[in-house]
C-alpha cells in the first residue's frame, strides 16, 4: 500500500483510488488513526458510526473493483452537525438535541452519500449555529489547529478543523452570516458560499426539525469546504440540484475565465462602516497584486451603485429575521419587545435584531424591493467586473471569547474595540443579495495564523468564484497543513 497524504486534496485522494494505490477500507482507517491522535485536542468530531463508515467503504471498493465508481466515491467525510444525518446524532448544537438520530439524511447529505462519499461523523458547531465560534453545552470547544487559544470561527468552525488537519476529505457546511467564509479563513481551507437556491438546505437546523419549510430559507446556502479549488469543482456538481438525489441539477455555468490574463477584478479592501485590521485589508490587497502579476486587470476604486450600510441594513433585517423564525416564542419576545427603544434609521446591531426579529409582512416587502435594487446594482456592476475581492472578516483571527452576552463581546481592530457582530458586515455584501462567495487563503498573519481574501461572483456564476481562487492557487497562495508549521 502506499503512504497515505490524508492532507492532499480529495481529488488526488480520489485518483489515487481510483488506480487502486490504496482501497477505500485503508484510506477510512487511516483516517480514523488521524482523528484518534488529533481529535483529543482539537474537539472537532462529535460523532462517530465507525461501524457504518466501514461498511460503506467496503461497498466502495467493491464498486471501485468492477469499475463503477461514483463521483465521491471512497472518499471519507465529516458533517457539520447543523445537517441531518441518518443514523447519526444530529443536534444542531442544542443539548436539547443531543440524543437525536434521524431517520432521514438532508438533501445534501443524501446527495453526497449517492455519489459515494463515505460518511464518517459529525463536526461541532454552536448553539443553532448561532456564533462565530464553535462551542456549545451539548460538545464542548473546538480549538483551532494552528492555536488551540483560537477559536476555528463558526458556525462551521469543526468543519473547518476537519478538513485543515486531514480528518475528513471535504466537508458540508451551511451559510447565513458568513459561516463556511470565516471558519474557512480562520483554518487556511477554501469555503464556498454558493449562490442562493442552488443547493437544498432540506434537513438543515435551523430552522428546528419540527419547522421545517421545503423552499429554502431566505439567505440561507449549503456550501463545500475543501483543501483545493479543484476539490470544489469536483463536489460542487454532486450539490446542485433539488431535494431528490436522483435528479441531476442544470449544469453550472463555465467560469468567465480560467486564467488570470484579462480578469476584470475590483478591490473593496476597506470600509468606514465596516473597520477591518491592516492585516486584514493588507491580505485582500495582496491577492490583487499577485492576480496583477499574473495579468489581472485590478482596480480598487470600482464598486457596486449602492453603499455599504444600504447592503447591510437590508441584509442584517433579513439575517435577523431568520434566525428569529426558529428561536423559542418566549425568547424571540423579548428581543421583538426591545424594538421600540430604538429610532427607525438606527443602524446598530441591537437595533436590528430586535427589528428583524419583528419582521411584518409589510417590512418584508419593502426589504424585497431594496434588495432587488441592490441585485439591479450588482448585476451592472458583474457587466464590467468579473469578480470582487473584500475581506472575510474584520479580523484574521479570534481568540475564545464566551461571554453569554453577544453585545458585550469585543473585536480589536488594531487597537479599537468595536462590536462582536462585526462579523456579519462583510457577509452583507454577498448574502444579502444572493451571490456566491469564496473564502480563499493567501498566508500568515503576523500571529502565524492563517489569512484570507473573499472572492464575490455573479449570481449563478459559482465557477468563476473557483476559478479565481485557483488563479491565486498557481500564485503560490492556498492551503497547507497547520501541522508543517
Amino acid at each position: 500500500m502506499a503512504s497515505i497524504d490524508l492532507t492532499a486534496s480529495a481529488t488526488s485522494l480520489r485518483a489515487d483510488l481510483l488506480a487502486r494505490r490504496f482501497t477505500a477500507a485503508e484510506l477510512l482507517e487511516a483516517t480514523f488513526a488521524r482523528i484518534d491522535a488529533l481529535n483529543p485536542t482539537l474537539n472537532a468530531i462529535v460523532a462517530q458510526d465507525r461501524d457504518a463508515a466501514r461498511a460503506m467503504a467496503a461497498e466502495s471498493d467493491r464498486r471501485i473493483a468492477a469499475g463503477n465508481a461514483r463521483p465521491l466515491e471512497g472518499l471519507p467525510i465529516t458533517i457539520k452537525d447543523a445537517f441531518d444525518v441518518a443514523g447519526l446524532h444530529s443536534s444542531g448544537g442544542l443539548p436539547a438535541y443531543k440524543e437525536r438520530v434521524p431517520q432521514e439524511d438532508a438533501a445534501a447529505v443524501a446527495r453526497l452519500r449517492a455519489a459515494g462519499a463515505v460518511i464518517l461523523g459529525k463536526t461541532l458547531v454552536p448553539v443553532f449555529s448561532g456564533d462565530f465560534q464553535s462551542y456549545n453545552p451539548a460538545h464542548g470547544i473546538a480549538n483551532n489547529p494552528w492555536n488551540p487559544e483560537y477559536s476555528p470561527g463558526g458556525s462551521s468552525g469543526g468543519a473547518a478543523v476537519a478538513v485543515a488537519t486531514g480528518m475528513s476529505a471535504f466537508e458540508l457546511g451551511s451559510d447565513l452570516g458568513s459561516s463556511i467564509r470565516w471558519p474557512a479563513q480562520a483554518c487556511g481551507v477554501f469555503g464556498l458560499k454558493t449562490s442562493w437556491g442552488l443547493v437544498s438546505t432540506w434537513g438543515l437546523i435551523p430552522p428546528p426539525p419540527e419547522r421545517r419549510t421545503l423552499r429554502n430559507a431566505d439567505l440561507v446556502v449549503a456550501g463545500p469546504i475543501a483543501r483545493a479549488t479543484e476539490d470544489l469543482d469536483l463536489i460542487l456538481p454532486v450539490l446542485t440540484g433539488p431535494r431528490d438525489p436522483n435528479i441531476a441539477g442544470a449544469p453550472l455555468p463555465a467560469p468567465r475565465r480560467t486564467e488570470a490574463k484579462g480578469l476584470r477584478v475590483a478591490i473593496w479592501a476597506q470600509e468606514p462602516f465596516a473597520p477591518v485590521t491592516k492585516e486584514v485589508s493588507d491580505t485582500v490587497r495582496e491577492a490583487g497584486r499577485r492576480l496583477t502579476e499574473a495579468g489581472a486587470i485590478v482596480d480598487e476604486a470600482a464598486r457596486p451603485g449602492f453603499r455599504f450600510s444600504e447592503a447591510y441594513e437590508v441584509y442584517a433585517l433579513l439575517n435577523h429575521a431568520v434566525i428569529a423564525y426558529g428561536l423559542p416564542p418566549k425568547v424571540r419576545a423579548r428581543i421583538q419587545a426591545q424594538a421600540a427603544k430604538f429610532a427607525p434609521g438606527d443602524l446598530s446591531h441591537q437595533a436590528l435584531q430586535a427589528r428583524g426579529a419583528r419582521m411584518t409582512p409589510g417590512l418584508y416587502q419593502q426589504l424585497h424591493q431594496r434588495r432587488l435594487a441592490l441585485k439591479r446594482q450588482w448585476a451592472r456592476f458583474f457587466q464590467n467586473w468579473d469578480v470582487l475581492l473584500c475581506p472575510p472578516a474584520p479580523v484574521a483571527s479570534q481568540k475564545h471569547d464566551h461571554l453569554p452576552d453577544f453585545h458585550a463581546r469585543r473585536l480589536d481592530i488594531d487597537g479599537v474595540e468595536r462590536p462582536y457582530l462585526d462579523f456579519l458586515c462583510w457577509a452583507s455584501l454577498a448574502t444579502g443579495s444572493d451571490l456566491p462567495s469564496l473564502s480563499a487563503p493567501v498566508g500568515l498573519s503576523r500571529a502565524g495564523l492563517p489569512t484570507g481574501v473573499q472572492i464575490i461572483a455573479p449570481f449563478g456564476e459559482d465557477r468563476t468564484a473557483i476559478a479565481v481562487g485557483a488563479m491565486l492557487e498557481k500564485t503560490g497562495a492556498g492551503y497547507w497543513a497547520p501541522t508543517e508549521q
